[in-house]
């Protein structure tokens, strides 16, 4: 049934195809650019279409090399999971996380004991760079977590929480803005879809004027350095409720007037479609499903699992 598949060619193809580079492909597979070029031309040759575009100093998919790859990747990925699975246990795995500094610093890695206390044996590595990742690009991450207001159709994906935003302070300034109107703390978002004019909105919907006495502003580019400015007594912070949970729980800050709140977006953990069965990787959707609950701020349509 499949003595006639071109497996060396295909497999120099999925290496090249999701670095997006010949050498690096020779690289990965311990052979020369050479014989990539030659197993990808004699895989097109075999196929009757082009796959790659050959530029000047790189080489890009065309549509049929796409819609290869991201058949062939996700085939080889589930065979690569099956195998893992039927070897003996190593003394552990390591698992690749890609997600915003904010959230693994304020949401994520206060809770990691727990995870580390019922899976001993997996190794947790974070990447909080900025950049998107490509999952079907970069198979050395194993799940991301994203903020976004977008759909991921080509991912296997676990809506977290929506998140909403409010205003906290530390108590001593939260009971002072009732009576003057306060310094504001708000964070510079690099992506102003997902919450632009804050202050703005909320203000609106409490009918707070204290944008109309030019209030004294802090902006910090990132929103950790904000909450902690609030707690340490510099002012009001408007911030997500999600990334404020854990200094809410410990009384560092407290919300004023909770009851208003305005809409953010949503995080979501998303994964190359198959990569969920990995056993590393299902335990930690399992374990990130059982601390949204945990947490009370499960996403207004309340999705367990799927695809996003």
């Amino acid at each position: 049934m499949f003595a006639s598949l071109p497996l060396t060619a295909l497999r120099a193809f999925e290496s090249a195809s999701r670095l997006l580079s010949f050498k690096a492909a020779a690289d990965e597979l311990s052979v020369t650019p050479t014989a990539i070029s030659h197993q990808i031309r004699s895989l097109e040759n075999w196929l009757g279409v082009p796959l790659f575009e050959r530029l000047p100093r790189r080489v890009k998919l065309t549509d049929c090399g796409e819609r290869l790859f991201r058949s062939l990747h996700g085939a080889l990925l589930e065979v690569a999971q099956s195998v893992d699975t039927l070897r003996p246990q190593r003394s552990g795995s390591t698992l690749m996380i890609s997600t915003t500094a904010a959230f693994a610093t304020l949401w994520l890695v206060p809770r990691l004991g727990r995870f580390y206390a019922s899976h001993p044996n997996i190794k947790l590595r974070l990447d909080t760079h900025c950049e998107v990742i490509d999952l079907h690009q970069d198979a050395s991450v194993d799940l991301v977590i994203r903020y976004s207001l977008d759909d991921y159709p080509n991912l296997y994906g676990q809506c977290l929480f929506d998140e909403q935003f409010g205003v906290y302070g530390s108590p001593e300034q939260v009971a002072l803005a009732g009576s003057r109107p306060p310094t504001l703390i708000s964070v510079n978002w690099h992506n102003s879809r997902l919450y632009a004019h804050g202050w703005e909105a909320w203000c609106a919907q409490a009918g707070e004027t204290w944008l109309s006495h030019h209030p004294v502003t802090r902006e910090y580019d990132e929103e950790h350095y904000a909450l902690q400015a609030a707690i340490a007594g510099q002012g009001l912070v408007l911030a997500s409720n999600i990334l404020v949970s854990e200094s809410v729980a410990s009384g560092l800050l407290v919300g004023y007037r909770p009851e208003v709140q305005v809409d953010g977006a949503g995080y979501s953990a998303l994964c190359v479609p198959g990569r969920e069965r990995h056993p590393p990787v299902r335990a930690f959707f399992q374990w990130l499903d059982e601390e949204a609950k945990l947490s009370g701020l499960l996403p207004k349509s309340q999705p367990s699992r799927e695809r996003l």
